[in-house]
């Protein structure tokens, strides 16, 4: 800890923790590695093959581990707050603006412009730029060129494995911090990235017929998993295909709902899902931006609630357009409905009895949750009688392109 005396009468340190010589060497290199992945982008031809993509995540993971080391080498264990209001990339300046614009242009072109970043951008339809930078990696892993969302699952993985090196110098006094923080790198580079790549690379109708094989990755973050085309890809292709299916039916229907009424949501969110752990990781110097009232408390509850709810409604849409009577699947559309019906009304039941166990007013709560369950079911109902396909008077796909 440092002794030195300041004779000033500012409320605020006048000498701000500047970065020594080191930090600034090292986050020199950083800086060449991020400016390759620039160079890449742009299609710069020196910047290709298997030896400038090493060097190029090498740069950044050695800039990144070794200017956290020396940003908490001299300093205790714990929370840091000092100097987050005067840095300009944590406190809403210009640095700040200008990462998230870069951020947010990024997903865009991720999602909608793929092409930008080289995929299949070559005449013969290789990849070019930054998506050829990573064909190497994707050849060894799994014997197939890079697409946009290697590249992307790449990047994420090493993002949460280095800044998850940060956070545990940060918290190398608590226990709990460092277990939960190893947790989530493990989770995200074992079972979201490493084994779901190397199967396809292993199992070749896994890349024709593709499905999430992220096992952790359940419904409703995986929000597509009862689309016709997943469940029909799952169901064909073998024992690894019902093996995934069955573990992720019982992850949403058992153990989800288990550990979350005996945890809390922190049992997912903070110590296996992917987002919590980027969150928890590079997100940690700016968790102080985050409001912290009442009312931001209340609101992100009703947002959280409500979207669980519309996803249940889109995935009850989607799933009740193509079950037929015909003998296709083992559920009909007739035992679906029976099964959503029951399984609302047991679950408003559930909900409504462990509420006032445990003291809450319900009474609003109460209206809410018998209301919703009552909605849906008669629309199931009415539906089911008039003989129609679709679930909410409405194409089942055009419902869920629209959300």
């Amino acid at each position: 800890m440092n002794s030195n005396t300041n004779p000033s009468m500012s409320i605020s340190t006048p000498h701000p923790p500047f970065t020594d010589a080191l930090q600034k060497v090292f986050a020199a290199i950083g800086s060449i590695g991020l400016l390759l992945l620039i160079l890449a982008i742009l299609n710069t031809p020196v910047v290709s093959g298997g030896m400038m993509l090493t060097m190029t995540i090498g740069l950044i993971v050695v800039g990144v581990i070794g200017y956290s080391w020396r940003a908490y080498l001299t300093k205790d264990p714990g929370i840091k707050n000092d100097g987050v209001w005067f840095s300009s990339i944590a406190s809403r300046g210009v640095l700040g603006w200008i990462a998230g614009i870069m951020l947010t242009g990024f997903y865009v072109v991720l999602y909608w412009y793929e092409g930008l970043l080289g995929l299949g951008g070559a005449a013969d339809g290789s990849n070019t730029g930054l998506v050829a930078l990573f064909d190497p990696l994707s050849q060894f892993i799994k014997g197939q060129p890079a697409s946009q969302w290697f590249v992307y699952g790449t990047l994420y993985t090493v993002a949460i494995l280095i800044f998850g090196i940060k956070f545990i110098w940060k918290y190398r006094h608590n226990t709990y911090q460092k277990i939960r923080t190893i947790s989530v790198m493990v989770f995200q580079a074992g079972f979201a990235f490493a084994i779901p790549e190397i199967m396809e690379g292993l199992n070749s109708e896994l890349a024709t017929k593709w499905f999430d094989k992220d096992a952790k990755n359940m419904w409703p973050l995986d929000y597509d998993f009862f689309d016709k085309w997943h469940i029909e890809n799952m169901s064909t292709t073998g024992t690894v295909g019902w093996g995934f299916l069955i573990f992720s039916l019982l992850m949403i229907f058992v153990v989800s709902p288990f550990l979350t009424y005996k945890y809390g949501k922190r049992w997912y969110c903070s110590w296996v899902c992917g987002c919590g752990g980027l969150a928890e990781t590079a997100g940690d110097p700016f968790r102080h931006l985050s409001d912290k009232s009442l009312k931001a408390w209340q609101i992100e509850r009703w947002l959280i609630h409500s979207v669980l709810i519309f996803s249940i409604v889109m995935t009850i849409a989607v799933v009740y357009g193509y079950l037929g009577d015909g003998g296709q699947y083992y559920i009909t559309r007739t035992m679906f409905t029976v099964i959503i019906v029951a399984l609302l009304a047991v679950g408003g039941l559930i909900t409504v009895r462990l509420l006032q166990r445990n003291g809450q007013a319900v009474a609003d709560i109460k209206k809410i949750v018998i209301g919703i369950a009552a909605v849906i079911g008669v629309v199931l109902l009415i539906n089911f009688v008039s003989g129609s396909s679709n679930a909410f008077f409405i194409d089942n796909y055009s419902f869920k392109k629209w959300y």
